[in-house]
């Protein structure tokens, strides 16, 4: 397993990342950065681990509403759930990849729950 070297908030973290992951986990990286910067710089709440939490439950949220719209939508149109392979997400899948991505954040959070 490769290591990435990251900024996250202006901050450096070292991530494993499995290899040929490097484009997907830089692209995770990114949308986390644009979520806790997007959260700090409305300029409400200053504590690191507080901006890491609404970023993540946004985050959760948003791949929640993919999924339900997903879904909907192989309902409504029988073509689609013959290609439910190719780029849609599969009922269940998002499961494992949401668990990856809070064990994630709760490395990156370390012990005491902190990203200071």
């Amino acid at each position: 397993m490769k290591q990435l070297d990251v900024q996250i908030m202006g901050q450096s973290y070292l991530l494993g990342c499995p290899e040929g992951g490097d484009a997907r986990l830089l692209d995770a990286v990114e949308k986390v950065d644009a979520a806790m910067c997007k959260i700090r710089d409305a300029g409400k709440i200053k504590a690191r681990d507080r901006i890491a939490v609404l970023a993540a439950l946004n985050l959760a949220f948003e791949l929640s509403e993919l999924e339900v719209n997903t879904l909907k939508a192989s309902r409504s149109s029988p073509s689609t759930s013959a290609a439910s392979g190719s780029g849609t997400l599969q009922h269940g899948a998002e499961q494992p990849q949401l668990a990856s991505l809070l064990q994630r954040l709760d490395t990156a959070l370390g012990v005491d729950g902190r990203l200071l």
